[in-house]
C-alpha cells in the first residue's frame, strides 16, 4: 500500500519522519507550519495521498489547521492522521470530530505509523473500489451488532467528552454500569477503546 504513495508531513522538526518514510515507499513533502501546509494543499490539492499533521506547531496548530483542510471542497476528503503529544481523550476526540482519521501519541515507535498510514489509506483504496463516497467507512452502520438506546446514550456522552463520573450523574447510573455499557459497546464495534469506539460510531452515524 505504501508503494509509491504522496505523504505531506506537515511538522516544525520533520527530520525524523522525512527521513524514514521513504525507507518504506513513501514520497515525502514537508511544511514547517499550518499555514505553509494550506499554501501547498491548496496549490496542489491532488498530489497527496495522506496528510501527517503534528499539533503543536507555530502560526497555526493542527487542529485548526484540520477545520480549514476539511471546509476547503478540494482538500476536504484527504486522509489525515494527528501526531500529537496531548494525551488527553477530550482533545482527541474534539479532533476526530473535526475530521481528524486517526491519530498517534507521542513518543511513538514508527511501526505503530506505518501500520495506521496502511491502515488509512487501504480504506481509501477500498472508497475508491467501491466507489463509496469518501466520508464514509467500509463498515456500515447495518454490518454492525445493534446498540441498545442505553448504549447509544453513554456513546453519545463519550463522544462529548464526559467521563464515567459525568455520564453516571447525566443518565443517573453508578459508575460500574457505565463501566460495564462501555464494555458491552467495545465488544459490539470491536474496538478496545473510548475514542476508537466514537470515532467508528460518528463514521457509521451511530451517533452525530
Amino acid at each position: 500500500m505504501s508503494e509509491s504513495a504522496n505523504v505531506l508531513l506537515v511538522d516544525d522538526n520533520p527530520k525524523y519522519l522525512k527521513d524514514a518514510l521513504p525507507f518504506y515507499g513513501y514520497n515525502v513533502d514537508t511544511a514547517q507550519n499550518g499555514v505553509q501546509a494550506l499554501n501547498i494543499l491548496d496549490k496542489t490539492p491532488d498530489k497527496y495521498d495522506i496528510v501527517l499533521l503534528d499539533v503543536m506547531m507555530p502560526e497555526m496548530n493542527g487542529w485548526e489547521t484540520l477545520k480549514f483542510i476539511r471546509k476547503n471542497k478540494d482538500t476536504k476528503y484527504i486522509p489525515v492522521i494527528m501526531i500529537t503529544a496531548v494525551n488527553e481523550e477530550q482533545k482527541i476526540i474534539s479532533g476526530l470530530k473535526t475530521g481528524a482519521d486517526d491519530y498517534i501519541v507521542k513518543p511513538f515507535i514508527l511501526p505503530n505509523l506505518l501500520a495506521r498510514m496502511e491502515a488509512v489509506l487501504r480504506r481509501v483504496s477500498w472508497h475508491r473500489e467501491e466507489n463509496i463516497s469518501a466520508d464514509t467507512t467500509v463498515k456500515n452502520k447495518k454490518d454492525l451488532p445493534p446498540l441498545t438506546a442505553r448504549e447509544k446514550e453513554v456513546l453519545a456522552l463519550t463522544a462529548k467528552g464526559a467521563n464515567n463520573k459525568e455520564i453516571a450523574e447525566k443518565l443517573f447510573l453508578r459508575e460500574v454500569t457505565v463501566k460495564s455499557h462501555l464494555n458491552n459497546i467495545f465488544k459490539k464495534l470491536n474496538v478496545t477503546n473510548r475514542t476508537q469506539a466514537v470515532l467508528l460510531a460518528m463514521q457509521t452515524n451511530l451517533i452525530k
